[in-house]
């Protein structure tokens, strides 16, 4: 926003202030005159000044008042000074000047040069904070607009996969009944056609599944309290064995610090984190998956390790994305919000989520959470 600096230039005397403007006339700046305390007062509740030139003795209120004054109002607390005077400026007055706020002392009669010079400093200040608070405001809006984007998001995902789960049911249960009923009398090419037509469907029930309950996460609250992490790996740990073919082996640190966090939800983050450990690792020979934890300072941090696929360091950042995957599905099957999930979980609890690894070396899950007690 392009606006053009107020400068306030107050003295008793007409001819000074003719001066004044005479001197400053080049300055794309806008002067408001005042020939007393009084008036310059009044002049600050109409305007916003960028820098104030102060005559030191006028009757009644001189510029040392003037200057305590206005530095006791908010509106001009921050007000740079200049102090002008005639009187021999001895160390006392240039003291009581810089204890009123004042910023620059110039005795009469000056030369314009160092004026100006002093002027423009002080103008250059107040663009820079001008330019820096229009920023600010522009970014405020920005994040308000994305975070109502993310808003609608959120709630038009939620509306869609809600609405989708219903004939998407119906596809999967006509297909399973013309399986049933009547495979006698299909060919094999009709019964592949069924089987693409099953596994496309339940794998798009679960992408929805996925779907709601990333949507959901952003409109849960979290209920924080002290978490034994050791007995939520457990729990994990036996919902995770139920539904793989290959358990690997687990390797559990004992006694691992508490977090403070959501109970449920942090389950979740770890039921997420195992699976994704156990589905990398489970194609080789021995796979391994380790958790264990340590505490730094008010964090514990907490690793999941398998020596699984790995990944390369390079599209770390791609990891936590929605729908970010980075191997094909014929290699490992997935969806790719499992970690998205995570993120946005660990991020709202005060938390914070990396990764470490390297291809055909495994991978390694860091979460950071505030400690218990500490």
């Amino acid at each position: 926003m392009n606006r053009r600096p107020k400068i306030l230039i107050v003295d008793d005397r007409p001819e000074n202030l003719v001066a004044l403007e005479t001197v400053l006339r080049d300055l794309d700046v806008e002067l408001v005159k005042a020939y007393s305390g009084n008036e310059a007062l009044r002049a600050t509740l109409h305007h916003d000044f960028a820098l104030a030139l102060l005559d030191i003795q006028m009757p009644e209120m001189d510029g040392y008042e003037l200057a305590g004054i206005l530095r006791e109002e908010e509106k001009t607390a921050k007000l740079p000074f200049i102090f002008i005077s005639a009187v021999y400026t001895d160390n006392l007055n240039i003291f009581k000047g810089y204890e009123r706020g004042a910023f620059s002392f110039i005795t009469k009669p000056f030369q314009p040069e160092i004026l100006i010079n002093k002027v423009k400093f002080f103008i250059n200040i107040h663009k820079q904070e001008a330019a820096l608070s229009d920023l600010n405001e522009e970014l405020k809006q920005k994040n308000e607009d994305l975070e109502q984007s993310n808003n609608d998001l959120e709630a038009f995902t939620y509306s869609v996969s809600h609405d989708l789960r219903a004939p998407l049911r119906a596809v999967h249960s006509y297909a399973m009944i013309m399986r049933e009923d009547h495979e006698k009398e299909l060919n094999a090419e009709c019964l592949r056609l069924l089987g693409n037509i099953t596994r496309n469907a339940e794998r798009m029930a679960r992408l929805i599944e996925s779907l709601l309950e990333f949507s959901r996460l952003g409109k849960l609250g979290i209920t924080a309290g002290i978490v034994d992490v050791n007995i939520l790996i457990q729990e994990a740990l036996e919902d995770i064995n139920a539904t793989v073919q290959k358990v690997p082996e687990f390797r559990i640190q004992k006694d691992m610090p508490r977090a403070v966090g959501d109970r449920d939800l942090l389950k979740q983050v770890f039921v997420n984190l195992l699976s994704n450990a156990v589905k990398y690792s489970g194609k080789k020979e021995a796979p391994v998956v380790e958790v264990g934890a340590r505490l730094d300072g008010s964090e514990v941090i907490y690793h999941v390790r398998d020596n699984g696929s790995g990944f390369d360091m390079q599209y770390m950042n791609k990891l936590f994305g929605v729908f970010s995957r980075l191997h094909r599905d014929t290699e490992y099957e997935g969806i790719g919000i499992g970690l998205a999930i995570v993120q946005r979980i660990v991020t709202r609890s005060g938390g914070r989520v990396w990764a470490e690894g390297a291809l055909d070396q495994g991978a390694t899950f860091y979460i950071a959470l505030p400690a218990a007690g500490v």
